[in-house]
């Protein structure tokens, strides 16, 4: 396994005695030197460079890889050489450990490793699916196009995540909003009324009453919701990582619910296609393409509908047909997979399948937020308008009392 790199910044001058300063990557400052000298560099200053403060987040993220990707696609088209390609991406990263990650890439690569064994040994970053790609793409002498099919299916997959995301997230914000709100209110308004109430000599309205009730509650149990609320989610978090029969139970659910269930199956539908079509058309046998598609649906049920469907084509039925079998998938991409196996253009016709749901993916998360968003503005109103109501009743009632 190669040794990992450090970053040296060097002042100096070259053959011809002119000021030369830069950055070169080793594993000590020694080697630095010494290579630096062979090519005519007279070094009078070497440090460890300095890493720039980083108010963002330094996590490498799917995106990042997906903008690597594509940064190193099109400098190989444009026919630079791969390992100065890594240079002129690493360069213009902003995340010092995105640039890290690339620089070690580059230094196995430059031992004398492929560009997919350099990716394996930062599998944390570069699944199976990406690495057996690259793979390929080294065997038949097409790198750089197959690094821009991965480009593209990298792209479409973060594409599809923020969309989800995105549908997911508005709702999830507003709702916990009002209830941190509902919260406050009832902690500290909603006692300030009630020592008001108290000298008003009278009952109070059976609404304003349950508001109190509730308030004097919740100031007596505060820190044992908030206990209740964090470890909730802590825990449920923790099992979704750590439990898998936990995780899958999530996503079978997932998939039934009335209106995020369509969302997620189109979803899953969109990623199996695309997937399928990226594999297959880099030459990947189906059989070992359907194991990556189960692999990337991102959802237990069409993961376990995909390896049924890769055991079928095992035996000897024809894709479309045992896909149909599933009664999972929906007809038009059935339709669609029989017309590219009969005219032997699988591959584009499943890429066309693709676009198509993740388009409608796109629709799915503009109509799911314009639809909810009446529902949680109608929640807003009947849950602090109701709170507001319920303590301004005794007031419009003062006057039967006086």
């Amino acid at each position: 396994m190669a040794t990992k790199t450090i970053s040296f910044e060097y002042q100096g001058s070259d053959s011809k005695g002119k000021p030369i300063k830069g950055v070169i990557n080793q594993q000590n400052a020694a080697l630095a030197r010494a290579e630096l000298r062979k090519q005519g560099v007279k070094v009078k200053k070497i440090a460890k460079q300095r890493q720039p403060l980083s108010l963002g987040n330094n996590r490498i993220g799917s995106e990042d890889i997906a903008q690597f990707t594509r940064q190193m696609a099109t400098m190989m088209r444009a026919g630079v050489p791969l390992i100065k390609s890594f240079d002129i991406v690493a360069n213009g990263l902003e995340k010092p450990k995105m640039r890290q990650l690339v620089l070690d890439i580059k230094e196995r690569v430059s031992s004398g490793g492929t560009l997919a064994d350099a990716l394996r040994a930062n599998d944390y970053y570069f699944d199976d699916l990406y690495c057996n790609l690259v793979e390929s793409g080294e065997q038949s002498g097409a790198l750089e196009t197959m690094l821009s099919r991965i480009a593209l299916y990298k792209e479409k997959s973060e594409s599809l995540k923020k969309k989800i995301r995105k549908a997911l997230t508005y709702p999830i914000v507003v709702l916990v909003f009002a209830v941190v709100v509902t919260i406050v209110l009832l902690w500290r308004v909603v006692p300030v009324f009630a020592d008001m109430f108290q000298g008003f000599g009278a009952d109070l309205p059976v609404l304003t009453q349950m508001v109190v009730n509730l308030s004097d509650w919740l100031a007596a149990n505060i820190l044992y919701l908030f206990v209740g609320i964090v470890g909730s989610l802590v825990a449920f978090f923790q099992a979704m990582r750590r439990s898998r029969s936990f995780r899958q139970s999530v996503q079978k659910l997932m998939v039934r619910l009335p209106i995020i269930g369509k969302l997620t199956r189109t979803a899953a539908i969109a990623r199996y296609a695309r997937t399928l079509s990226t594999t297959f058309a880099a030459g990947v046998p189906l059989v070992d393409a359907l194991r990556s598609a189960a692999g990337a649906s991102g959802n237990i049920v069409f993961s376990n509908a995909i390896d049924r469907v890769r055991a079928d084509v095992e035996s000897g039925t024809e894709l479309n047909q045992s896909m149909n079998n599933q009664d999972l998938f929906p007809p038009m991409l059935v339709q669609m997979v029989t017309i590219g196996e009969e005219a032997g253009s699988l591959d584009d016709m499943l890429g066309r399948a693709a676009n198509i749901y993740e388009e409608e993916v796109d629709s799915l998360v503009d109509g799911l937020t314009a639809m909810i968003e009446p529902f949680i503005m109608a929640f807003l109103a009947i849950v602090v308008g109701g709170l507001l109501i319920s303590m301004y009743l005794p007031i419009f009632m003062m006057g039967s009392v006086i």
